[in-house]
């Protein structure tokens, strides 16, 4: 059976990895850990197919080590235990362990004594945080890389490569495929270098030649070989949360044209219910009471979009991104009931003053309960100055504007008013 050409294209040493600069370029900590033969264990992370796999065996293949490659998902302690009685026999051996943050503690047991006398080096490969997912004792005796998303520069240059090697590439095939298409491969990609070449293999492989015996690739053929799912993301994977941060963030920051893009990378990924929810919650927490009106348009957006769907469901969508972005902001409610929360979980809550204590029942008025309560409606403009807190907090402060919009202004002068009665 054929190995996939992203298989067939993986470095055979360090020097000929794709991107990654900052950890394996010269005179950078993984080119000199491979140059001096002094490997330490490590956690490659980041997202898929930005080459997690091909550092590890470029670094076999420039140390001469024997390497090998197993899921912590998948294989069992019985394959660990095989590739720990080689490493005994033929010294150390290179074990590239996939999926690293599923590694079970039974696994994770039998294999920290060899890590720390060194037979086996563990290059473990996650798209996971591995600060969140991965047991500190596999953690602390291991180097954490974070691997960044590949340029469209890096996978073009990768993909040239391909098509031009005879031994292992595409180089035998009598491709022609303009600039133009190798720049729609590395760029709906987003980074995933892999998925490049699976796309460029199969368009090669399944265009049939013309007249002339060529095999001409157009952009209309790499479309239809590109698997849309390249745009969308693991919905557990930091990729997602990330977007999702990055979201909120750009319409706190009022940064419009940001906060489209994350929008647009949502919509590919068809996370309705996910955009829903966070553009109601920023509503409230980031534009809050200077927008109250604009707070409820997003409300009904937001439930128009629920009710059509995608793809006409982006429209709603735009229209409260764009104005949440342009609104005032306050974030005067979350801070207020959030100090409010914490007098009350450090236990600073105090009884209920006698004259607010419910007084609906027989023997209320000899306890105490009710006495002397004054009904605001009674009194001018349905105010009168009287005590609400429990005496151990009658001082406190919890809300103040925070914004200068017309509606806060209005708060904070009737505020200050109901202050100095």
């Amino acid at each position: 059976m054929n190995k996939p050409l992203a298989y067939r294209m993986r470095p055979k040493t360090i020097d000929n990895i794709v991107g990654q600069t900052h950890l394996v370029g010269k005179q950078k900590i993984i080119w000199r850990m491979t140059k001096a033969k002094q490997l330490s264990s490590m956690i490659l992370y980041g997202p898929p197919g930005i080459g997690k796999t091909s550092i590890a065996s470029a670094i076999a293949g420039s140390t001469q080590y024997a390497f090998r490659m197993l899921n912590a998902a998948t294989d069992k302690k019985k394959d660990l235990e095989i590739v720990v009685e080689e490493a005994k026999m033929s010294g150390t051996v290179i074990l590239l362990l996939d999926e690293v943050h599923r590694l079970d503690k039974p696994k994770q047991d039998f294999l920290l004594p060899h890590l720390e006398n060194g037979r086996i080096v563990l290059i473990g490969a996650t798209t996971e945080n591995p600060y969140i997912s991965i047991h500190p004792a596999i953690r602390s005796r291991a180097q954490i890389f974070e691997l960044k998303p590949l340029t469209s520069e890096n996978i073009k240059d990768a993909l040239n490569r391909a098509i031009n090697d005879e031994e292992n590439g595409l180089g035998t095939l009598p491709l022609i495929i303009k600039d133009n298409v190798l720049d729609y491969f590395a760029r709906a990609t987003q980074g995933d270098l892999r998925s490049a070449l699976n796309a460029l293999e199969l368009a090669a492989k399944s265009t049939e030649a013309n007249a002339d015996g060529s095999i001409v690739i157009t952009k209309d053929i790499a479309e239809e070989c590109l698997q849309k799912k390249s745009l969308s993301h693991d919905k557990d994977g930091d990729a997602h949360y990330n977007t999702i941060s990055a979201f909120q963030k750009s319409i706190r920051g009022s940064d419009v044209h940001a906060a489209l893009h994350y929008l647009a990378r949502l919509i590919e990924a068809g996370e309705l219910k996910v955009i829903i929810r966070r553009l109601i919650v920023t509503a409230y927490e980031d534009i809050g009471l200077s927008n109250p009106a604009g707070v409820a348009r997003v409300v009904t957006a937001t439930e128009a979009a629920e009710k059509i769907g995608f793809p006409e469901a982006r429209i709603p969508l735009s229209n409260a991104v764009i104005e949440m972005c342009l609104s005032p902001k306050s974030n005067s409610a979350i801070s207020a009931i959030d100090k409010a929360l914490q007098d009350v979980r450090n236990g600073f809550s105090g009884s209920v003053p006698d004259h607010l204590k419910d007084a609906h029942y027989k023997g209320a008025e000899q306890l105490g309960s009710g006495v002397n309560y004054r009904y605001p409606h009674n009194h001018e403009n349905h105010w009168v100055k009287q005590q609400y807190l429990p005496d151990n907090l009658k001082n406190k402060t919890y809300y103040e504007p925070l914004s200068t919009s017309k509606f806060e202004n209005a708060l904070s002068n009737q505020l200050a008013k109901y202050n100095n009665k």
